[in-house]
């Protein structure tokens, strides 16, 4: 009789961890990715795409985690189930689709652009012929600059890959790389404030972000994507959206 009771304890146990685990939404993002994911003052992660992913676990009923990949390695991370979707201005690739990812209906429109030195001189990518020019790894950026635009890369000295946009700009500002090749609202939110860098008025690639889950959680992905509908629909989507004016102009959800 005690052996049963303990195997049915050890059973309930069990079953309650996986209950509380089924209970947890795991949100993967690049933590150095303002204004859509990075480390707020007050030392929790924040950002547009964690707020709004926030909001819908909040209307399914899910504890939100916020798990910091990797860039480079972020879809390993999500088929090791570290966590449940990668969410954080992912560009929707056609090889992720291809190689059997779920990827949610996109939700803004972006492009790339370089910032450089105020008074580099540098006026557009024609200039960067002989120039150092950093990039984050795992980006649709450094898969730009090595397809598309492979012919603009051959001109540079050297394409200097970074594990994150911060690094990247650390090496602008110590004159370590002459231009950082990024995403616009990325560019826009680093540079508020700071005179001695620019964006350069020029766009370099279109693309569009998305929610990237594993291949067996398409009816997760319905779930995420019907509370951001309701979101939308409640109004607290233009809610946050207006916290974040550098991007609001380019999501796709209000511009319907």
């Amino acid at each position: 009789m005690k052996k049963c009771l303990a195997l049915i304890l050890a059973l309930f146990l069990s079953l309650s961890a996986f209950s509380a685990l089924a209970d947890t939404f795991v949100m993967g993002i690049d933590p150095e990715y303002p204004p859509f994911s990075y480390l707020g003052d007050d030392g929790n992660y924040t950002g547009f795409d964690v707020e709004i992913c926030k909001a819908a676990c909040d209307l399914l009923g899910l504890d939100l985690e916020v798990f910091a990949v990797d860039w480079d390695n972020k879809l390993i991370q999500l088929d090791n189930r570290e966590c449940d979707c990668v969410w954080s201005g992912m560009t929707i690739l056609d090889s992720m689709k291809e190689a059997g990812y779920v990827i949610s209906a996109p939700y803004y429109d972006n492009t790339q652009v370089l910032v450089v030195k105020a008074d580099s001189g540098i006026a557009s990518s024609a200039d960067l012929k002989g120039k150092m020019v950093a990039v984050q790894l795992g980006t649709s950026g450094e898969a730009l600059l090595n397809g598309d635009l492979a012919d603009l890369t051959a001109t540079f000295q050297e394409l200097v890959t970074c594990q994150s946009f911060l690094m990247c700009f650390t090496e602008l500002e110590g004159n370590a790389v002459d231009a950082v090749f990024v995403d616009l609202p990325v560019a826009a939110a680093y540079t508020a404030g700071k005179d001695n860098l620019t964006v350069l008025n020029e766009n370099l690639g279109a693309e569009q972000y998305g929610i990237a889950f594993r291949s067996t959680d398409a009816e997760l992905c319905e779930k995420i994507e019907g509370a951001v509908r309701q979101l939308v629909e409640n109004g607290t989507y233009a809610e946050i959206a207006a916290k974040y004016p550098d991007i609001v102009n380019n999501l796709l959800f209000l511009s319907k």
